[in-house]
C-alpha cells in the first residue's frame, strides 16, 4: 500500500501544518525530479512518495519561523557573492574576447582572399552562336 494513501503522522516540531507539509514535499520532489540523490532508501518509485517519506522520517528538515527567514536571507547572500564573482570575471574577459575577435577578423580577411567569388558568367559562359 502507497505510503501517501495512509494516514500521515509527523512529530510534533517537525512540521506544523499540513499545508506547510504539501508545499515541503512539492518542493523537495521537484528537487528529486531535477536530480538531486534522496537521503534516504526507499521502495517507493514516485519521487512525491520519497520525498514525504523523507520528511516525515527526518533526513529533510523543514524550516519554519525565524530559522526559515534567516536560511532564506544565507541564500541570497550566496547568490549575491556568486553574482560578484561572475561580475570580477567579467571584468577580465573583454581583454580575452577582443583578442580573440582581432584573431577572427585575420582568418575571415585571409579566407575571402582565398576565396574569390566567381561569377556566373565565369561558370556558366554563354555560347556564341554559330
Amino acid at each position: 500500500m502507497d505510503l501517501i494513501s495512509l494516514p500521515v503522522e509527523i512529530e510534533a516540531g517537525k512540521v506544523d501544518a499540513r499545508y506547510r507539509l504539501a508545499i515541503a514535499v512539492a518542493k523537495r520532489a521537484r528537487k528529486l525530479y531535477q536530480g538531486t540523490q534522496p537521503t534516504i532508501d526507499s521502495k517507493a518509485k514516485k519521487m512525491s512518495t520519497i520525498a514525504l517519506e523523507e520528511i516525515v522520517s527526518g533526513s529533510v528538515i523543514v524550516l519554519m519561523g525565524e530559522d526559515a527567514v534567516k536560511a532564506k536571507a544565507e541564500a541570497g547572500k550566496l547568490t549575491y557573492e556568486e553574482m560578484m564573482d561572475e561580475a570580477k570575471q567579467k571584468a577580465s574577459l573583454p581583454e580575452d574576447i577582443s583578442e580573440l575577435e582581432k584573431d577572427l577578423k585575420v582568418y575571415l580577411r585571409e579566407k575571402e582572399q582565398k576565396s574569390s567569388k566567381a561569377t556566373t558568367e565565369e561558370i556558366f559562359p554563354k555560347k556564341s552562336s554559330v
